[in-house]
Protein backbone atom coordinates (compact mmCIF):
# COMPACT_ATOMS: atom_id res chain seq x y z
CA UNK A 1 0.00 0.00 0.00
CA UNK A 2 1.29 3.63 -0.54
CA UNK A 3 3.04 5.24 2.17
CA UNK A 4 0.30 8.37 1.50
CA UNK A 5 -2.70 6.53 1.62
CA UNK A 6 -1.39 4.40 4.85
CA UNK A 7 -0.81 7.66 6.37
CA UNK A 8 -5.03 8.68 5.88
CA UNK A 9 -5.86 5.47 6.36
CA UNK A 10 -4.28 5.51 10.26
CA UNK A 11 -5.28 9.22 10.90
CA UNK A 12 -9.19 8.26 10.33
CA UNK A 13 -8.52 5.26 12.35
CA UNK A 14 -7.32 7.23 14.91
CA UNK A 15 -9.30 9.69 14.90
CA UNK A 16 -12.80 6.30 14.92
CA UNK A 17 -11.14 5.83 17.55
CA UNK A 18 -11.28 9.10 19.53
CA UNK A 19 -14.73 9.73 18.51
CA UNK A 20 -15.57 6.56 19.82
CA UNK A 21 -14.23 7.22 23.39
CA UNK A 22 -15.73 10.57 23.63
CA UNK A 23 -19.04 9.37 22.36
CA UNK A 24 -18.70 7.38 26.02
CA UNK A 25 -17.92 10.76 27.96
CA UNK A 26 -20.75 11.79 30.08
CA UNK A 27 -20.49 15.86 29.24
CA UNK A 28 -20.96 14.73 24.88
CA UNK A 29 -24.04 12.75 26.22
CA UNK A 30 -25.06 15.91 27.90
CA UNK A 31 -24.46 18.08 24.88
CA UNK A 32 -27.24 17.30 22.87
CA UNK A 33 -25.23 18.75 19.51
CA UNK A 34 -22.43 18.11 20.36
CA UNK A 35 -23.51 14.24 20.24
CA UNK A 36 -25.31 14.72 17.25
CA UNK A 37 -22.00 16.02 15.19
CA UNK A 38 -19.63 13.64 16.66
CA UNK A 39 -22.51 10.37 16.12
CA UNK A 40 -22.38 12.04 12.48
CA UNK A 41 -18.96 11.97 11.82
CA UNK A 42 -18.06 8.49 13.77
CA UNK A 43 -21.02 6.93 11.38
CA UNK A 44 -19.22 8.64 8.44
CA UNK A 45 -15.67 7.16 9.48
CA UNK A 46 -16.80 3.52 10.35
CA UNK A 47 -17.24 1.97 6.85
CA UNK A 48 -12.92 3.34 6.20
CA UNK A 49 -12.15 2.48 9.68
CA UNK A 50 -13.31 -1.28 9.49
CA UNK A 51 -12.06 -2.09 6.46
CA UNK A 52 -8.86 -0.83 7.76
CA UNK A 53 -8.75 -3.22 10.24
CA UNK A 54 -9.73 -5.71 8.11
CA UNK A 55 -6.43 -4.59 6.00
CA UNK A 56 -4.59 -5.49 8.65
CA UNK A 57 -5.42 -8.98 9.47
CA UNK A 58 -5.16 -9.62 5.88
CA UNK A 59 -1.34 -8.05 6.21
CA UNK A 60 -0.94 -9.99 9.35
CA UNK A 61 -2.62 -13.38 7.52
CA UNK A 62 -0.01 -12.71 4.46
CA UNK A 63 3.23 -12.57 6.67
CA UNK A 64 2.41 -15.49 8.41
CA UNK A 65 1.83 -17.51 5.27
CA UNK A 66 5.34 -15.78 3.86
CA UNK A 67 7.22 -17.35 7.19
CA UNK A 68 5.71 -20.47 6.45
CA UNK A 69 6.90 -20.78 3.13
CA UNK A 70 10.43 -21.98 5.19
CA UNK A 71 8.52 -24.44 6.50
CA UNK A 72 8.79 -27.72 4.38
CA UNK A 73 5.87 -29.02 6.11
CA UNK A 74 3.77 -26.26 5.67
CA UNK A 75 5.09 -24.88 2.40
CA UNK A 76 2.20 -26.44 0.21
CA UNK A 77 -0.62 -25.15 2.67
CA UNK A 78 0.79 -21.76 2.55
CA UNK A 79 1.73 -21.27 -1.61
CA UNK A 80 -2.13 -22.82 -1.60
CA UNK A 81 -3.32 -19.75 0.48
CA UNK A 82 -1.25 -16.73 -0.52
CA UNK A 83 -2.70 -15.98 -4.01
CA UNK A 84 -6.46 -15.87 -2.26
CA UNK A 85 -4.83 -13.76 0.60
CA UNK A 86 -3.43 -11.55 -2.05
CA UNK A 87 -5.99 -11.03 -4.28
CA UNK A 88 -8.30 -9.80 -0.87
CA UNK A 89 -5.80 -7.59 0.11
CA UNK A 90 -5.55 -5.66 -3.75
CA UNK A 91 -9.61 -5.98 -3.49
CA UNK A 92 -10.07 -4.45 -0.34
CA UNK A 93 -7.31 -1.60 -1.37
CA UNK A 94 -9.23 -0.61 -3.80
CA UNK A 95 -12.23 -0.52 -1.50
CA UNK A 96 -10.39 1.48 0.27
CA UNK A 97 -9.22 4.44 -1.95
CA UNK A 98 -12.89 4.39 -3.48
CA UNK A 99 -13.69 5.41 -0.09
CA UNK A 100 -11.49 8.10 0.08
CA UNK A 101 -12.66 9.94 -2.54
CA UNK A 102 -14.19 13.15 -1.97
CA UNK A 103 -18.21 12.68 -1.74
CA UNK A 104 -20.84 14.88 -3.35
CA UNK A 105 -22.53 16.63 -0.87
CA UNK A 106 -25.66 16.71 -3.08
CA UNK A 107 -25.94 12.62 -3.74
CA UNK A 108 -28.27 12.09 -0.84
CA UNK A 109 -30.67 14.78 -2.07
CA UNK A 110 -33.76 14.60 -3.82
CA UNK A 111 -34.06 15.44 -7.23
CA UNK A 112 -36.30 17.56 -9.38
CA UNK A 113 -36.23 16.15 -13.00
CA UNK A 114 -37.38 18.30 -15.90
CA UNK A 115 -38.05 16.71 -19.09
CA UNK A 116 -38.73 19.00 -22.57
CA UNK A 117 -39.57 17.46 -25.67
CA UNK A 118 -37.11 18.46 -28.59
CA UNK A 119 -36.53 18.49 -32.12
CA UNK A 120 -39.07 16.36 -33.74
CA UNK A 121 -42.97 18.10 -33.01
CA UNK A 122 -45.09 15.51 -32.02
CA UNK A 123 -43.26 12.08 -31.70
CA UNK A 124 -40.56 14.37 -29.59
CA UNK A 125 -43.83 15.10 -27.13
CA UNK A 126 -44.92 11.14 -27.36
CA UNK A 127 -41.02 10.22 -26.71
CA UNK A 128 -40.89 13.14 -23.73
CA UNK A 129 -44.05 11.49 -22.41
CA UNK A 130 -42.25 7.43 -22.35
CA UNK A 131 -39.05 8.83 -20.59
CA UNK A 132 -41.16 10.22 -18.27
CA UNK A 133 -43.19 6.74 -17.55
CA UNK A 134 -39.58 5.03 -17.86
CA UNK A 135 -38.27 7.42 -14.81
CA UNK A 136 -41.54 6.92 -12.58
CA UNK A 137 -41.33 3.41 -13.10
CA UNK A 138 -37.72 3.42 -12.31
CA UNK A 139 -38.56 5.35 -8.64
CA UNK A 140 -41.33 2.60 -7.96
CA UNK A 141 -38.71 -0.01 -8.17
CA UNK A 142 -36.43 1.88 -5.76
CA UNK A 143 -39.22 2.99 -3.72
CA UNK A 144 -39.44 6.62 -4.00
CA UNK A 145 -42.00 8.79 -3.95
CA UNK A 146 -43.23 11.03 -7.61
CA UNK A 147 -44.74 14.62 -7.01
CA UNK A 148 -45.44 16.10 -10.24
CA UNK A 149 -44.85 19.81 -10.30
CA UNK A 150 -45.92 21.30 -13.51
CA UNK A 151 -47.14 20.36 -16.70
CA UNK A 152 -47.81 20.98 -20.70
CA UNK A 153 -49.35 18.71 -22.49
CA UNK A 154 -49.41 17.79 -26.38
CA UNK A 155 -51.35 15.74 -28.57
CA UNK A 156 -52.28 12.49 -28.66
CA UNK A 157 -50.82 12.19 -25.03
CA UNK A 158 -47.45 13.74 -25.60
CA UNK A 159 -45.48 16.02 -23.24
CA UNK A 160 -44.41 19.43 -24.43
CA UNK A 161 -42.82 19.57 -20.55
CA UNK A 162 -43.22 18.33 -17.22
CA UNK A 163 -41.00 18.29 -13.75
CA UNK A 164 -41.26 16.45 -11.07
CA UNK A 165 -39.84 15.93 -7.34
CA UNK A 166 -38.48 12.46 -6.98
CA UNK A 167 -38.12 12.09 -2.93
CA UNK A 168 -36.00 8.69 -1.70
CA UNK A 169 -32.62 7.69 -0.16
CA UNK A 170 -30.03 8.75 -2.73
CA UNK A 171 -31.84 9.54 -5.65
CA UNK A 172 -29.31 12.26 -6.96
CA UNK A 173 -26.16 9.90 -6.79
CA UNK A 174 -28.54 7.55 -8.87
CA UNK A 175 -29.85 9.77 -11.22
CA UNK A 176 -27.16 12.62 -11.81
CA UNK A 177 -25.85 10.99 -14.99
CA UNK A 178 -29.07 11.41 -16.54
CA UNK A 179 -28.88 14.72 -17.55
CA UNK A 180 -28.43 15.57 -21.38
CA UNK A 181 -30.34 14.67 -24.44
CA UNK A 182 -32.23 11.44 -25.24
CA UNK A 183 -32.81 10.74 -28.88
CA UNK A 184 -35.15 8.49 -29.97
CA UNK A 185 -35.25 6.22 -33.39
CA UNK A 186 -38.68 4.78 -34.45
CA UNK A 187 -41.34 4.82 -36.96
CA UNK A 188 -44.06 6.97 -35.44
CA UNK A 189 -47.61 5.70 -35.46
CA UNK A 190 -48.77 8.59 -37.77
CA UNK A 191 -46.10 7.29 -40.01
CA UNK A 192 -47.91 5.17 -43.49
CA UNK A 193 -44.98 4.73 -44.94
CA UNK A 194 -42.50 3.14 -42.31
CA UNK A 195 -39.86 5.61 -42.52
CA UNK A 196 -37.81 5.52 -39.45
CA UNK A 197 -37.81 8.79 -37.38
CA UNK A 198 -35.48 10.91 -35.20
CA UNK A 199 -36.44 12.92 -32.46
CA UNK A 200 -34.91 14.07 -28.90
CA UNK A 201 -35.92 15.33 -25.92
CA UNK A 202 -33.48 17.03 -23.24
CA UNK A 203 -33.84 15.75 -19.23
CA UNK A 204 -32.08 18.09 -16.52
CA UNK A 205 -31.23 16.27 -13.22
CA UNK A 206 -31.37 18.92 -10.36
CA UNK A 207 -30.81 18.16 -6.80
CA UNK A 208 -33.69 19.73 -4.53
CA UNK A 209 -32.20 23.06 -2.76
CA UNK A 210 -32.91 24.06 0.75
CA UNK A 211 -33.01 27.63 1.52
CA UNK A 212 -29.29 26.92 3.02
CA UNK A 213 -28.20 25.95 0.02
CA UNK A 214 -29.15 29.09 -1.79
CA UNK A 215 -28.73 32.17 -0.88
CA UNK A 216 -31.79 34.39 -2.38
CA UNK A 217 -32.93 37.88 -1.71
CA UNK A 218 -36.05 39.13 -1.68
CA UNK A 219 -35.24 42.03 -3.18
CA UNK A 220 -33.43 39.84 -6.09
CA UNK A 221 -36.98 38.74 -7.04
CA UNK A 222 -40.08 40.08 -9.49
CA UNK A 223 -43.14 37.82 -9.26
CA UNK A 224 -45.71 37.89 -11.95
CA UNK A 225 -49.16 36.53 -11.77
CA UNK A 226 -51.23 35.58 -14.83
CA UNK A 227 -54.45 33.69 -15.63
CA UNK A 228 -52.98 30.08 -15.85
CA UNK A 229 -53.48 28.12 -19.47
CA UNK A 230 -55.79 24.98 -19.44
CA UNK A 231 -56.65 22.29 -22.00
CA UNK A 232 -60.53 23.67 -21.70
CA UNK A 233 -63.30 22.65 -19.28
CA UNK A 234 -62.84 22.15 -15.99
CA UNK A 235 -59.06 22.73 -16.73
CA UNK A 236 -59.49 26.18 -16.90
CA UNK A 237 -58.27 28.01 -14.30
CA UNK A 238 -60.15 31.27 -13.94
CA UNK A 239 -57.93 32.85 -11.09
CA UNK A 240 -54.91 34.83 -12.19
CA UNK A 241 -52.81 31.80 -9.99
CA UNK A 242 -50.25 31.40 -12.30
CA UNK A 243 -47.02 32.78 -11.07
CA UNK A 244 -43.41 33.79 -12.69
CA UNK A 245 -40.65 34.36 -10.42
CA UNK A 246 -37.08 35.80 -12.13
CA UNK A 247 -33.95 36.03 -10.44
CA UNK A 248 -32.65 39.28 -11.63
CA UNK A 249 -28.85 38.87 -11.09
CA UNK A 250 -29.11 35.21 -12.55
CA UNK A 251 -31.71 36.28 -14.99
CA UNK A 252 -33.59 32.81 -14.14
CA UNK A 253 -36.91 32.52 -14.91
CA UNK A 254 -39.23 29.53 -13.47
CA UNK A 255 -43.34 29.80 -13.25
CA UNK A 256 -46.00 27.34 -11.59
CA UNK A 257 -49.44 26.86 -12.46
CA UNK A 258 -50.18 23.55 -11.37
CA UNK A 259 -52.27 24.48 -8.32
CA UNK A 260 -55.27 26.74 -8.20
CA UNK A 261 -53.47 28.88 -5.22
CA UNK A 262 -51.41 31.46 -5.99
CA UNK A 263 -49.38 30.54 -2.71
CA UNK A 264 -49.04 26.93 -3.63
CA UNK A 265 -47.66 27.96 -6.96
CA UNK A 266 -45.28 30.35 -5.52
CA UNK A 267 -43.81 27.53 -3.10
CA UNK A 268 -43.35 25.57 -6.44
CA UNK A 269 -41.55 28.31 -8.15
CA UNK A 270 -39.69 28.69 -5.32
CA UNK A 271 -38.73 25.42 -5.04
CA UNK A 272 -37.56 25.51 -9.13
CA UNK A 273 -35.48 28.31 -8.65
CA UNK A 274 -33.27 27.28 -6.03
CA UNK A 275 -33.07 24.12 -8.06
CA UNK A 276 -32.14 25.76 -10.73
CA UNK A 277 -29.69 28.37 -9.13
CA UNK A 278 -27.67 25.13 -7.48
CA UNK A 279 -27.78 23.42 -10.99
CA UNK A 280 -26.34 26.69 -12.29
CA UNK A 281 -23.84 26.41 -9.81
CA UNK A 282 -23.07 22.50 -10.07
CA UNK A 283 -22.24 23.16 -14.13
CA UNK A 284 -20.09 25.68 -13.66
CA UNK A 285 -18.17 23.42 -11.17
CA UNK A 286 -18.18 20.81 -13.94
CA UNK A 287 -17.34 22.93 -16.89
CA UNK A 288 -14.40 23.79 -14.84
CA UNK A 289 -13.83 19.95 -13.85
CA UNK A 290 -13.70 18.40 -17.40
CA UNK A 291 -11.04 21.47 -18.65
CA UNK A 292 -8.47 19.31 -16.60
CA UNK A 293 -10.37 15.61 -17.11
CA UNK A 294 -9.24 13.62 -20.47
CA UNK A 295 -12.74 11.64 -20.01
CA UNK A 296 -15.64 11.81 -17.46
CA UNK A 297 -19.42 10.60 -17.76
CA UNK A 298 -20.70 13.76 -19.42
CA UNK A 299 -19.79 17.37 -18.38
CA UNK A 300 -23.50 18.58 -17.17
CA UNK A 301 -24.24 20.41 -20.05
CA UNK A 302 -27.85 20.11 -21.14
CA UNK A 303 -27.18 19.75 -25.18
CA UNK A 304 -24.62 16.94 -24.90
CA UNK A 305 -26.32 13.90 -26.25
CA UNK A 306 -26.17 11.13 -24.19
CA UNK A 307 -27.91 8.09 -25.04
CA UNK A 308 -30.03 6.69 -28.28
CA UNK A 309 -33.05 4.70 -28.22
CA UNK A 310 -33.38 2.55 -31.12
CA UNK A 311 -36.36 1.24 -31.62
CA UNK A 312 -36.34 -0.85 -34.92
CA UNK A 313 -32.36 -2.06 -33.58
CA UNK A 314 -34.04 -2.94 -30.14
CA UNK A 315 -31.77 -1.55 -28.60
CA UNK A 316 -30.33 1.39 -26.27
CA UNK A 317 -26.83 2.82 -26.55
CA UNK A 318 -25.08 5.21 -23.66
CA UNK A 319 -22.12 7.15 -25.60
CA UNK A 320 -20.73 8.24 -22.61
CA UNK A 321 -19.07 4.74 -21.45
CA UNK A 322 -19.88 3.05 -25.63
CA UNK A 323 -22.58 0.97 -23.50
CA UNK A 324 -25.30 -0.65 -25.25
CA UNK A 325 -28.29 -3.39 -24.16
CA UNK A 326 -31.04 -5.09 -25.55
CA UNK A 327 -34.95 -5.34 -24.55
CA UNK A 328 -35.93 -1.55 -25.19
CA UNK A 329 -39.23 -2.37 -24.11
CA UNK A 330 -37.83 -3.56 -20.39
CA UNK A 331 -35.61 -0.61 -20.14
CA UNK A 332 -38.40 1.70 -21.09
CA UNK A 333 -40.12 -0.18 -18.32
CA UNK A 334 -37.84 1.41 -15.86
CA UNK A 335 -35.39 -1.64 -15.94
CA UNK A 336 -32.53 1.08 -16.29
CA UNK A 337 -30.36 -0.30 -13.41
CA UNK A 338 -27.54 -1.60 -15.23
CA UNK A 339 -26.72 1.52 -16.71
CA UNK A 340 -26.74 3.54 -14.11
CA UNK A 341 -24.23 1.40 -12.10
CA UNK A 342 -22.28 1.20 -15.27
CA UNK A 343 -22.41 5.36 -15.38
CA UNK A 344 -21.29 5.74 -11.51
CA UNK A 345 -18.59 3.09 -11.39
CA UNK A 346 -17.41 4.84 -14.63
CA UNK A 347 -17.42 7.93 -12.73
CA UNK A 348 -15.81 6.48 -9.57
CA UNK A 349 -12.79 4.99 -11.82
CA UNK A 350 -12.12 8.42 -13.42
CA UNK A 351 -11.68 10.08 -10.27
CA UNK A 352 -9.32 7.62 -8.52
CA UNK A 353 -7.66 7.47 -11.74
CA UNK A 354 -7.67 11.36 -11.21
CA UNK A 355 -6.74 11.36 -7.55
CA UNK A 356 -4.20 9.03 -7.27
CA UNK A 357 -2.21 11.16 -10.28
CA UNK A 358 1.07 12.97 -8.33
CA UNK A 359 0.73 16.62 -8.04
Amino acid sequence: MDASLRNKLEQISERFEELSEMLCAPEINADKSKFLAFSREHAELRPVAHAFASYGELERAIAEARELLADPDMRELAEADLPALRDRAVALEKELQTELLPKDPNDSKNVILEIRAGTGGEEAALFAADLWRMYTRFAEREGWLVEPMSMSEAQAGGLKEITGLFKGKNVYAKLKFESGVHRVQRVPSTESQGRIHTSAATVAIMPEAEEIDVQILESDLRMDTMRASGSGGQHVNTTDSKVRITHIPTGIAVESQQEKSQTKNREIAMRLLRARMLDAEIQKYQAERSAVRKSQVGSGDRSEKVRTYNYPQDRVTDHRISMTRHNIESFMNGDIEDVIRSLRAYDEAERLAEWQQPE
